[in-house]
């Protein structure tokens, strides 16, 4: 019998029409986990390096993670793996909700899908029953409006289904898969969904998750209980709203928003506005929301409600999350939160990736500010903030006028629009649109993060490490004293000596060697979560979490059966973050595409950026160019990937 995992694999080939049930090797398991690291080693097995986006190869991996249907909290992420058209590199965007543990409980740990599909279908996965169903009927048809119109086709309301809506038919660079209350929305999974013609996948399953020890699991979900609770009661002093807490960051819960409208930048990620948390403005902000919002809403087996039913005026009620709440908002230069409620219901109905799409727009609005694009561009355009948004957004989803273009991304859409608009695409790491942030002094954490980690945006990469040093020396100390999620008791003095002001302040502290330690052991903590699909809400994204390297191992050796430890858990997420680097390697990227925007800091210092560069390369064991070298892969069990790159020329003789 199989822990944890089901060990079956669902493989659906379009093309031939072809539905296998696969039983995959419990050996990647204990090599990799599940989640993404398993889906990392697919990839790399079977896609080849010269595979587009919009290839027939290009492998489309939809899984659980190793937890996922098992009674540990908030272990309800969907894995969505694929190439992307927008950065042409493996994107991995995870969405919460139960589609996850509804997969597990049909008997399966993943869907694969390869080929196109002549006409537009979606597929029906109930147990061991599978099938290709017609899906013409629903073409054009709103994401959300599809989930429902398949439960009332298959006439159960507990169908879990993830769907696109007209962005992702028509390929839209940025289109996301909606499910649920939740989205897979960064690098345009939808566009790949809808270029496989394929509207949306619908799960529903009875079986049972094995757990090895289950006793000894559910003693130690006890614990994590407490802690939850306690967590509840004792919110984080010194922090602000939205890290004092667990989950998500509760965007649904906390009205304050003077940190991110006053720090963050609106339009095209241009402008910080200062000053515009006023106490007129947040009595306004504070009645919108409050009246918005109809109930509190959690993902599959979490004590946390993260999100929110939305229920405004004469719109559709919908399920809400996160940053979504702001991001239309801002990037509109509206100052009306009504506003976020009226575009955020059809930006979702059309599926689009909620923090590149409204840069997008702003990105448009900008060029024609600027006059390069023109007025015959945005002819029969209103004039007024909202409506020229509401009208961008069309134009993008359908792929009409200038929506054709800016459906590529600014990246993309610069390049063909030309006549200087690339300047324009100033907030882009990869050809990726970035969060809306622009500060003051370079930070040596936030550098590495944005330029190195595998998931090309800065968006749930953060984590247990506090954003900004705290003023006062004593608070640090009391911070530090209950702690016990850190890896080793010498960051405690890294945090404490950690200013806001002086010799012990960015851009020269942290050093590159403790920037390096801190962003290692923040990548680690995705990394695991997003092996065995915990929400990053409650592991490797909130400040002194529930889930940390500690209990991990516990966790896991109970589900599984496995002899885990931490060391033996580090080298396991390890090996599967260098696999994941070197298909990107393999696929182009290198050292000069680990750049953070230009203008993402005020104050920039290329030398050092450099060194923090060449230092983090050489912690990770990498070379100059920033690819792993055949000593660090063949630790990891990982020579024949060190062939691979050595066959094709990106790692040479001598540079180990």
């Amino acid at each position: 019998m199989r822990y944890a995992e089901t060990g079956y694999n669902l493989e659906i080939d379009l093309t031939r029409g072809n539905i296998e049930r696969v039983e995959t090797d419990p050996e990647l398991m204990e090599l990799f986990l599940g989640g993404l690291g398993t889906s990392i080693k697919i990839h790399y097995d079977r896609v080849p390096p010269e595979t587009n986006a919009f290839d027939p190869e290009n492998l489309i991996v939809i899984s659980t993670g190793l937890l996922c249907g098992t009674p540990a909290f908030s272990a309800n992420r969907t894995i969505v793996s694929f190439i992307s058209p927008q950065t042409e590199l493996l994107a991995y965007p995870m969405m919460g909700g139960f589609w996850s543990s509804e997969l597990k409980y049909a008997g399966y740990d993943k869907v694969i899908i390869r080929g196109k599909s002549p006409e537009l279908i979606y597929i029906w996965i109930h147990n061991e029953k599978v099938e290709i169903r017609d899906a013409t009927h629903l073409q054009g048809k709103g994401a959300i409006e599809t989930q429902e119109l398949i439960r009332k086709e298959l006439n159960d309301h507990d169908v879990q289904v993830l769907a696109i809506g007209l962005a992702g038919e028509n390929r839209c660079f940025t289109a996301s898969i909606e499910q649920s209350r939740s989205s897979s929305s960064r690098g345009g999974g939808g566009a790949v969904l809808g270029d496989k013609k394929i509207k949306a996948v619908a799960v529903r399953g009875t079986r049972a998750v094995h757990l090895a020890h289950g006793a000894e699991f559910m003693e130690h979900m006890k614990e994590i209980t407490k802690y939850i609770k306690f967590r509840n009661e004792n919110p984080i002093p010194e922090v602000m709203p939205i890290l004092s807490g667990i989950g998500s960051p509760q965007m649904m819960k906390h009205v304050d928003e003077q940190w991110h409208t006053e720090s963050f930048a609106w339009g095209n990620a241009r402008i910080r506005r200062k000053g515009f948390w006023t106490k007129e403005i947040e009595k306004e902000w504070t009645k919108s929301q409050t009246g918005a919002i109809k109930r509190f809403i959690s993902c599959f087996n979490c004590p946390q409600q993260c999100g929110a039913l939305i229920s405004h005026e004469d719109v559709p009620n919908y399920m809400m999350k996160c940053f979504s709440k702001l991001t239309y908002t801002m990037a509109a230069f509206v100052d009306d939160l009504d506003f976020t409620w009226r575009i955020c219901k059809r930006a979702f109905e059309y599926g689009l990736d909620s923090f590149s799409t409204p840069q997008i727009l702003a990105f448009g609005v900008e060029l024609h500010e600027a006059g390069i694009l023109t007025d015959e561009n945005f002819a029969g355009c209103p004039s007024d903030k909202e409506g020229r948004f509401f009208w961008l957004l069309d134009r993008v989803a359908h792929r009409e006028g200038i929506g054709d273009i800016l459906a590529d991304g600014t990246y993309w859409a610069a390049r063909r629009i030309g006549n200087g608009a690339e300047k324009y695409d100033h907030n882009t790491t990869k050809k990726h649109e970035q969060m809306n942030i622009k500060l003051g002094m370079m930070d040596p954490l936030y550098f590495l993060m944005y330029a190195t980690n595998e998931k090309i945006s800065i968006t749930q990469m953060e984590g247990n490490w506090p954003q900004a040093p705290f003023p006062k020396k004593e608070t640090r100390e009391s911070f530090v004293k209950d702690w016990p999620q850190l890896p080793d008791e010498k960051f405690k003095k890294y945090f404490i000596d950690w200013e806001p002001r002086g010799e012990y302040s960015n851009p020269n502290y942290p050093t590159p060697q403790i920037a390096s330690e801190i962003v290692d052991w923040m990548e680690m903590l995705h990394n695991i979560d997003d092996a065995l699909g915990i929400c990053a809400g409650m592991g490797s994204f909130c400040l002194k979490p529930p889930y940390h390297i500690h209990n991990y191992p516990k966790l896991i050796s109970a589900a599984t059966g496995m002899d885990m430890d931490k060391e033996r858990l580090r080298k396991t997420v390890r090996r599967s973050r260098n696999l994941h680097r070197a298909f990107n390697n393999l696929r182009g990227m290198g050292r000069p595409d680990e750049k953070p925007p230009q203008d993402h800091w005020k104050h920039r210092f290329p030398e050092l950026e450099d060194d923090l560069l060449t230092y983090y390369y050489t912690f990770k064991g990498w070379n100059h160019d920033g690819v792993p070298t055949r000593k660090t892969l063949e630790e990891l069990s990982l020579a024949d990937v060190a062939k691979d790159l050595e066959t094709r020329g990106i790692l040479k003789d001598g540079q180990d």
